[in-house]
């Protein structure tokens, strides 16, 4: 697999998962707090080559997606789940300890940030396919955003997600009857 995009990653360890898995550039934000200088690379590298953001499935992770995205417009997204970046007991969760096929599989399916989103699914329709403010909802959108591919969300972030990423109603029933069948 051939990556032209330079992927955005949160550290050094997420910089050596990726090259484990294959050769590509990244870029490090050191962190959840994304320098102004480190803004500048990502925004270089996406009027040279593009830039894929690929941070950890936790809150610091999805912090640092939300900096670059509104720094850098048109960005592609990669994620894994939270089970696929789970290390032993005492780690937090990260793309350090996701194994090379699963990197492969989230890179395989980025999604690229639209500007100004127009909405495909209301609020309204999330909530009658009982994925808000139901006693199985959580559950349920966890399967969802690990089908999509879109990584964890609560209710509003899914919201948002489906609406960034143009996501049709139908895809998302799709998604649904899929998760269904398997029960």
């Amino acid at each position: 697999m051939i990556v032209k995009e330079i992927i955005v990653v949160e550290g050094r360890s997420d910089t050596e998962a990726i090259h484990r898995a294959l050769d590509a550039d990244t870029i490090e934000t050191n962190g959840s707090r994304v320098s102004k200088r480190t803004i500048r690379a990502i925004q270089h590298a996406q009027a040279r080559r593009g830039v894929i953001v690929f941070t950890d499935p936790d809150y610091p992770g999805e912090r640092i997606r939300k900096i670059v995205s509104s720094a850098v417009p048109g960005c592609k997204h990669a994620f894994i789940t939270r089970r696929e970046g789970r290390g032993a007991a005492n780690e937090s969760l990260g793309i350090e300890h996701a194994s090379p096929r699963t990197i492969l599989h989230a890179l395989e399916k980025v999604y690229t940030q639209f500007e100004e989103p127009e909405e495909q699914i209301s609020m309204q329709t999330l909530r009658s396919l009982g994925l808000l403010g139901g006693k199985t909802s959580r559950a349920l959108r966890e399967r969802l955003c690990d089908q999509l591919n879109i990584g964890y969300a609560n209710g509003k972030q899914l919201y948002k997600r489906l609406r960034m990423f143009q996501i049709a109603e139908s895809d998302l029933i799709q998604a649904l009857d899929a998760i269904r069948s398997e029960e």
